[in-house]
Formats: C-alpha cells, structure tokens, sequence
C-alpha cells in the first residue's frame, strides 16, 4: 500500500521547475544539486509519514538554501535533522535560524513524533529561490520578492499546492506562516480555491531574528492554534 511518505518523497523526486525568472533569479533543486539530499529526505519521511493519516497543511515560503535547500526537509537544517530526528548528513553541516525556532516550538508540543503525525510542512514554491546581489554574491530570496517573480512562478505554485492537497491533507483550514506570505497566498486561493480557512502565524524566522526576547510567548501562540486543530 502506497503510504503518505512514498507520496512525498514521489512528489519531491520529481520536482523540477522549467518556467522562466527574472534576470538576477535562479533555482536551486537540492533533490539534484546532492545525491545525499534525497536519501536523508526519505528518510524522514518513512520515520514519521509511513502511515495514511490525515494532516493539517502548514505553508512557508520556499525553501532556505541552510535548511530545505540542503536537507530537503522543511524547516530543518543538518543540526536538527540529527540531533532531533536522528538522521545524519554526511556531505553537509548548516544551520538555519527558522529551523531553531520550529524545532523549539515541536519540542513544547511534545516532540517530533507527534508533531509531525498531525502537521505537514510544506512550500507554495518547494524549490529554492536566490537572487544575485551587488558584487555578484547569491542571497536568498522569496517567491514575492519581485512582482514579476510571482507572476513567472504562480502558475507552478498553485500547481505544486494541489499536488501538496492530494497527498491526503484536510483542506479545512490552512496554517500560512508569515503576514506577507498570507496575502500571496490567499491569492493563489482567491484563483484555485484550495484551502476553506486560513489562520495566519508569524514566520519563524522573523521571530528568531526580531522577536526573540518573546519567543516564549510566540511557542505558545502556535501550540494553541495548531493545538485547537487536532482536537
């Protein structure tokens, strides 16, 4: 019997975006880029997803090049990918400042075992965006950072987010992390109608970078909206 994790991990092994950008963008496939990066991914998912349960869907952004972008999973980074989920990558080491916070947050939860059999964590755009800076140097970048950056990729997002639904998510109500990812995203569901509610929490990162003297405060406000969820 085909399984959730063998879904995703079909989903991510066939992951390729052949649409245009802009100037100064580019993607990167890490499923591609690092042999590595697939096996730790499937790894993950046969640990927590080798079942055919109903999760909520959580959305970021896309992929950070520290995080997803090398470790395939979203929100992790090697660090945690092997202090937590007991996976080890061999060809890389990173941290990702979103993945501390996630990782804090699933911890108070009550660990990765049973976040993940009620959360899957995904992105609108799974591949990861960098944008070429002054002097030549590659920068992360968001899906919204350009206005024609969206354009160029929305056909693919709303595409990537009903394959994302046909994974076996409720579509009852969707958790957006990030303001700004909210408002994208509640467009891409204004044209494909994909998810019924949205409930909108501030993106880890921001709270990492800028709010990190409330983080205590910002674990709680997730646990009690995820919280209410899987009751």
């Amino acid at each position: 019997m085909t399984t959730f994790a063998d879904k995703v991990i079909d989903f991510n092994r066939s992951l390729h975006y052949t649409g245009t950008l802009p100037d100064g963008f580019r993607v990167l496939n890490p499923y591609l880029d690092n042999p590595e990066t697939m096996q730790v991914m499937g790894a993950f998912y046969h640990k927590y997803y080798q079942d055919n349960r109903q999760r909520k869907f959580i959305i970021g952004i896309n992929p950070s090049r520290h995080g997803a972008g090398v470790t395939g999973v979203p929100f992790t980074d090697t660090k945690r990918l092997e202090a937590v989920c007991g996976i080890k990558m061999q060809s890389a080491y990173t941290h990702e400042v979103s993945s501390v916070f996630m990782y804090d947050m699933i911890a108070a939860w009550g660990g990765a075992d049973s976040f993940y059999k009620n959360f899957y964590i995904n992105s609108p755009f799974p591949l990861a965006i960098i944008r070429r800076a002054n002097g030549g140097k590659w920068l992360n970048a968001n899906y919204y950072d350009d206005p024609k950056l969206f354009e160029m990729v929305r056909p693919f997002m709303i595409s990537s987010l009903k394959k994302h639904i046909s994974l076996g998510l409720d579509t009852s109500e969707v958790f957006i992390l990030g303001k700004k990812n909210a408002t994208f995203i509640n467009k891409l569901n204004a044209d494909a109608g994909l998810f019924d509610k949205a409930t909108v929490l501030e993106h880890p990162r921001y709270i990492e970078q800028y709010k990190s003297k409330e983080k205590p405060w910002f674990i709680d406000k997730y646990i009690r909206e995820l919280g209410k969820a899987v009751k």
